[in-house]
């Protein structure tokens, strides 16, 4: 009897300083924590060199004569590099158009006048702000342009050619719709002062599609 009590007692001993033990095996293993990425966005950058080309349509106006106004098409191409800082985007950029604005009077029996500005060029520098792909900007600089008039009068055909210096002013908005891809609309009147007693400005209002060179976006914390 002593002997039985005494392996019981063993047993119940050996039990509790076992079953800790098997307890703990049997928990299930604690989760791994993994500490979520930083955010990161995607900032779109208007820095670097650019080519393009551009097309629209415009108007020549002459103030002091009969010859009134000419009006048409434009294609052309450009090309600019800008810096960025923070949302500030600075340019400089030179572009150069054909262009037929242009005004005939037929007076019949093969006579006409015509008159056009066949030709124009801007040298500007620029100022934007971008909100990431969207940059709008103003633009202000040099001018020229190539003036020709043209004369049939009993037969006998005539013409002069005239290049007028000038300044510009204007405004765009450029989109991103790819890392180095632009597209834009643009607005720029061009005036040119007084020659011969006669004023000359002209208005016209391009889309615009440039190839940027360089990294496509910058990273940002």
């Amino acid at each position: 009897m002593k002997k039985s009590l005494l392996l019981a007692s063993v047993s119940v001993a050996a039990w509790c300083l076992v079953s800790p033990a098997v307890a703990a095996d049997m928990r299930a293993p604690a989760p791994s924590y993994k500490a979520p990425m930083p955010m990161v966005s995607a900032i779109y950058d208007w820095s670097g060199l650019y080519l393009g080309i551009n097309g629209g349509g415009g108007e020549s106006r002459w103030h002091g004569d009969d010859s009134g106004g000419a009006s048409g098409g434009t294609v052309g191409g450009q090309v600019g590099y800008r810096w960025q800082a923070t949302n500030w985007v600075f340019g400089l950029e030179a572009q150069g158009n054909w262009a037929n604005f242009s005004r005939t009077w037929d007076y019949g029996g093969g006579d006409y006048d015509t008159i056009k500005t066949d030709a124009f060029g801007l040298f500007t520098g620029q100022v934007g702000y971008a909100w990431n792909n969207v940059l709008l900007y103003v633009k202000g600089g040099g001018a020229v342009v190539s003036n020709k008039a043209e004369e049939v009068y009993l037969g006998v055909y005539d013409s002069a050619s005239q290049t007028r210096w000038g300044g510009t002013i204007g405004v765009g908005l450029d989109v991103g719709f790819s890392p180095n891809w632009t597209v834009g609309l643009e607005y720029n009147h061009l005036f040119l002062g007084s020659k011969d007693d006669v004023r000359q400005d002209v208005d016209v209002g391009l889309v615009r599609l440039n190839y940027r060179f360089g990294g496509p976006v910058v990273a940002r914390w």
